[in-house]
Parts: structure tokens; sequence; C-alpha cells
């Protein structure tokens, strides 16, 4: 077995004991926390300095983490299924509305589902993995098309009937696109099936990159008020799975 280097355990010493504080730290307070001698300490700061892993307090001659951590952070995060990330927040949804939970990712202008947890209900909306959403008729495929580049643009009249609902013209489907990136939420009530009606938020990464969409579908009784009342913990689910993927900060 190999021996661990001591410079690169001071150094991670100082960036756990950075962390550990919660605020900006002098270098005589990280000496005292760490038990590493001062001098060591700054010549070990001004190695992680150039590597971006800490930087100077603006203004000060405090330490604080650097930017570059989170780089690497994210890169970490990345590994992780984000079906598992999902997975708790989606079993909570259906605590919450009694509707089934879906969660799904862009694949060529549509949103494809790729977990789910139905709802506990003996009348339900049934999803399936691997099944593809109808752009123009879905909350899930909306979202997509908001929240997508071209992904709008590359739709030709005339879309297709599903239902008497469904949105036909471009002109119907560009004013529902808009409304969903006002609102953060799209709606489908029965524009692909007759009785099926769905909402759905998008999971954004902070550069505004569409990540995955998170949805809730249901049979008539997922009415417009059930919605409404849904709309919240859907778009907190979505928000929180951002975060516990490290997209946001």
């Amino acid at each position: 077995m190999s021996r661990p280097l001591g410079s690169v355990e001071r150094a991670v010493a100082l960036l756990e004991a950075l962390a550990a504080a919660g605020a900006p730290q002098g270098t005589n307070e990280l000496a005292r926390r760490t038990q590493i001698n001062a001098s060591t300490v700054s010549r070990v700061l001004a190695t992680l300095l150039d590597a971006g892993f800490v930087e100077r307090e603006p203004g000060g001659r405090r330490w604080q983490l650097g930017l570059r951590l989170v780089h690497l952070g994210n890169a970490a995060l990345a590994r992780l299924d984000l079906r598992d990330l999902a997975r708790p927040l989606l079993e909570q949804l259906v605590r919450e509305t009694g509707e089934t939970a879906t969660l799904s990712l862009q694949a060529q202008g549509e949103g494809v589902t790729v977990d789910f947890v139905p709802s506990p209900h003996s009348v339900s909306s049934r999803a399936e993995i691997g099944r593809a959403s109808v752009a123009h008729a879905t909350a899930v495929g909306k979202v997509v098309l908001a929240y997508t580049p071209g992904a709008l643009a590359a739709l030709a009249e005339p879309l297709e009937r599903y239902t008497p609902r469904t949105l036909t013209t471009l002109a119907e489907l560009e004013l529902a696109v808009a409304g969903v990136r006002a609102a953060g939420i799209a709606e489908g009530a029965g524009e692909r099936e007759p009785g099926l009606n769905a909402i759905a938020a998008p999971v954004l990464a902070d550069d505004g990159r569409l990540v995955a969409v998170l949805g809730l579908q249901g049979p008539e009784r997922f009415d417009a008020a059930a919605r409404r009342a849904a709309a919240l913990p859907l778009a907190r689910a979505a928000a929180l799975l951002a975060a516990a993927a490290g997209l946001r900060r």
C-alpha cells in the first residue's frame, strides 16, 4: 500500500477547514483549525490559489473556497443516475397529489419517459418507460418545445389532431409555449387522449439548458383545480432535482 503524500493531506485538510468554517478564514485561523504551522499553510494556499481551488476574500486577506471546486463537484455529480436522484421526489409527488409522477428526458424534440411512480388509485393514468410524448399535445412535450432551441421551429402544419382539444395550428402552439416559459409549468388537458390530464415542469441547469422534465398525470379527477394545486409541489420538486444533481448553484 502506497504512503499518502503529506502535502496532499495538508491541502485536503485546508479545503475541509474552509468548507466547515462556512466563512472566509485568515491564515492563522486555518493554522489553528488544522494544526499546520502558519508558514506551511501560506505555501499550500498559494498553490491552491494558482489552481483555482481557493481565492482571497474580495478586499481582504482572508481565504475562501474557489469556484474551480464547483466545476469538479458538478463533474462528480454528473456521474450519478438522474433517476436515482428523482425517485424520492417522484414518490413524494405521488403522496402529495395522488397522481402518477413521471421523469422524462428530451430526445429528438420530444420527451421520453425514463421513470415513473404510479398513482395508488385503482383508476389512474398509465405511464410507460420509453414512451415518447407528443410535442404539441402533451404537457411534457410543451416543456420540451419551450426549452429546447429550434424544437418549435422544426414543427410544420398541419399538426396531428388526436382529440377535439388538440392544438393543431402553430399559432396556437406558439401561444401555449410562450405561456409555459412565463409560468414555468406546462399543461395538457385531454389533448392526446380524452380524459388524460397532465402538468409538467422543466429541470433546468444554470445556463437554462433543459436537463429533464418532471410531470404529473391523471384521469378526469385531475381537473383544473387539482392541477393548480399540484403546480407548486411539482415546481418545487423540479427545483430540488436540479439542486440535487448539481445543476443549480
